[in-house]
């Protein structure tokens, strides 16, 4: 099967009306990002998908509930990298993430689950509205992505109820950088499903948020109750306020504590967006038959057992099980995006790749490089990517397909097809999922 086929369109023939006004960064960093073309997904590999994320999603929220109540502090900041100042933020036990998506590659030893990303994911407008329009116009397949509204309706309702039932009924607030194209449509995406379910939203640009300590969080003049936040909380909790010094990281996490503001996604989302959890989830595994003296049963029942073992990959701390037995491994920094501080080894230990994002002349990029470089590190089993041909306007390119997968609410919702390199970056290519049999 042709994985990546064309359209009978080019760029400027798609890219216009809602299009382009929807999805305005169609074109990023000096070329095509959005591709007039469809990745085509056979009705099993859908199906399968479909099945296997939410399975893998119930894996890491069972792990999830297993760091809140029974690790220690000492094991969430030494081991899954997470600040002092969001760990008691990352106990409190939120329904749900808002806005999840796995990264899955399809290889020859069948679906692998690479990575979880919970905190901030983007690619929003893109599947949701872009993807669909984009098969559904164009083609005669049906899209992958058609139940990510209702998906994304039914987990902002359920996260808002969650907050409004502990008393937060005030405004609902939407952040980020307004001078970001792609958050900000990413953001106003969001604010029209939260606008849909009825209620009132503002937006505020995150500079212009002020935390009033003990009090409350403000913006456009009206107090905040629930703010969804496009903004990873790995910058924020370090972020500080110019004028007066105050850590308005640390500010803001005593706001949620108190129960003055809830996040979405909440504060338990950068536990699971750790590299380290995927090492963790695997040590849970190995070591299944242990969580019985502690638990009174076993974490992971067989079903659950079996969903690991087939879908997600060998994960560690130290590479030392890889270099042992010469298998291929990669190397991922704990807060690695966009494949940022990610480095690929052969069995042999021999450095192949590494990604550290487009790189310029300057010391922008010389301290991007030094802070994912500097952080700690899982290492996990490499799997082969599959190789797929696509045609841009720079000419025919080969590229490795990385097939995201949307998991709201814990229920599936769509798929983001990336092409790009051995290390998925943000040059990387998108062209929306249809499934084609």
């Amino acid at each position: 099967m042709k994985r990546v086929i064309p359209l009978t369109l080019t760029h400027e023939e798609l890219f216009q009306g809602d299009l382009a006004e929807r999805i305005p960064y169609h074109r990023m960093y000096g070329k095509q990002y959005c591709l007039p073309s469809v990745t085509g997904y056979t009705r099993a590999e859908y199906e399968e998908l479909q099945a296997a994320s939410e399975q893998v999603d119930r894996i890491y929220w069972k792990a999830l509930r297993f760091v809140q109540r029974h690790l220690p502090d000492e094991f969430l900041k030494a081991q899954l990298g997470i600040h002092p100042s969001l760990i008691r933020a990352a106990r409190i036990e939120t329904p749900c993430h808002g806005v999840s998506r796995q990264d899955w590659i399809l290889s020859a030893q069948g679906m692998k689950c690479i990575e979880n990303n919970t905190d901030t994911p983007t690619g929003i407008p893109e599947t949701a509205f872009l993807g669909n329009a984009a098969v559904t116009r164009h083609t005669a397949f049906r899209s992958a992505s058609a139940g990510m509204d209702e998906a994304l309706e039914k987990a902002f309702l359920r996260l808002i109820n969650h907050y409004q039932n502990a008393g937060l009924t005030g405004t609902i607030a939407c952040t980020c950088y307004d001078w970001h194209v792609e958050d900000k449509c990413n953001t106003e995406y969001i604010m029209n499903v939260i606008s849909g379910l009825g209620y009132s939203v503002i937006f505020v640009p995150l500079d212009q948020l002020v935390i009033a300590e003990g009090d409350g969080l403000y913006g456009n003049g009206e107090r905040i109750d629930i703010l969804y936040r496009l903004y990873p909380l790995e910058y924020l909790i370090h972020d500080t306020e110019e004028e007066t010094g105050l850590p308005v990281g640390e500010a803001l996490m005593e706001l949620v504590e108190q129960g003055r503001l809830g996040l979405i996604n909440p504060p338990q989302s950068i536990l699971t967006q750790s590299k380290g959890f995927m090492a963790l989830i695997w040590a849970l595994y190995e070591r299944n038959e242990q969580s019985a003296d502690l638990l009174g049963q076993p974490l992971f029942d067989e079903a659950e057992l079996r969903t690991i073992q087939k879908y997600l990959l060998p994960s560690y701390f130290e590479d030392t099980v890889f270099v042992q037995q010469q298998i291929p491994y990669v190397a991922k920094s704990y807060w690695g995006r966009e494949g940022k501080g990610t480095t690929l080894f052969a069995g042999d230990g021999t450095l192949e790749s590494e990604e550290w994002g487009i790189q310029e002349e300057g010391d922008e990029s010389k301290e991007i490089k030094q802070y994912y470089s500097e952080q700690q590190k899982i290492y996990q089993q490499r799997v082969t990517m599959q190789e797929v041909a696509l045609h841009t306007e720079a000419g025919p390119l080969q590229g490795y397909l990385l097939t995201g997968a949307y998991v709201i609410g814990g229920a599936f919702a769509g798929l983001l097809p990336r092409v790009g390199s051995k290390i998925t970056g943000d040059m990387a290519y998108y062209c929306p999922a249809a499934i084609v049999e």
